[in-house]
């Protein structure tokens, strides 16, 4: 089986070399830039299976490496994990908002570091797993106004085609799956995030607001994902 390749993406020497030592001792393959240009110039050239990009980039930052990754039908499947520091809260919300799959702050730990990108490498894996052009009935849900394949990681919102980032999807499926049950930000935390997650219920609320904007007709008066007071989330 052939090595998990990672990009490894940050303007500072020493935490690419950290992180090379780190990520090769646990089996993956890693490649390295030390600028947005340089880490968009090897996604075209390199096959990637997962992104760890610093926010605070020379020349082009990582808010917009992320975007430029998103928007791009070849990479936008690429799993990518920020790496932030503990004073970049704002960029990190909007990073999650913009499509990442997670983030970890600066300084991390190794075995935090390890945790968070299986868990991100289990979540792509289990969506990819059923290729099969023949979709079992319970793999496309159907609702009013919205239908949601799981395999192809597709959504169709009054006749438009979409595509979700990872978390979002999984997050809008379990919802819509269960439909007017009330989830709290714990439990929807641990079952998409995993238990192995060291975020906060924060990250919840970005994603539900994301979706928002993307299924409401009106975001602001949402009329299918619903916030139950002191409690969490359902999908009426």
């Amino acid at each position: 089986m052939s090595k998990k390749r990672v990009l490894t993406v940050d303007d500072e020497g020493h935490i690419l070399e950290l992180l090379k030592y780190n990520l090769e001792s646990s089996g993956y393959e890693v490649i390295q830039a030390e600028t947005g240009e340089e880490a968009l110039d090897i996604l075209d050239k390199e096959k990637i299976d997962l992104v760890l990009l610093d926010l605070m980039l020379p020349g082009i930052d990582g808010l917009e490496v992320l975007k430029r990754i998103r928007t791009n039908d070849a990479h936008r499947g690429i799993p990518i994990i920020m790496l932030t520091a503990k004073s970049e809260e704002i960029d990190t919300v909007l990073g999650l908002e913009m499509g990442a799959d997670d983030y970890i702050a600066k300084p991390f730990g190794v075995h935090e570091l390890s945790a968070r990108i299986k868990a991100v490498f289990r979540r792509t894996e289990a969506l990819s797993k059923n290729t099969s052009s023949t979709l079992p009935e319970e793999d496309i849900l159907k609702l009013e106004d919205l239908t949601i394949n799981r395999t192809t990681h597709e959504i169709t919102v009054r006749g438009k085609n979409m595509e979700l980032p990872l978390k979002e999807f999984e997050l809008l499926y379990l919802l819509a799956k269960n439909r007017g049950r009330v989830f709290d930000r714990e439990y929807l935390l641990e079952k998409i995030w995993g238990y192995d997650y060291y975020g906060e219920t924060r990250t919840v609320d970005v994603h539900i607001r994301n979706l928002r904007v993307k299924i409401e007709v009106d975001d602001k008066n949402p009329q299918h994902i619903k916030t139950v007071r002191g409690v969490g989330y359902k999908y009426a």
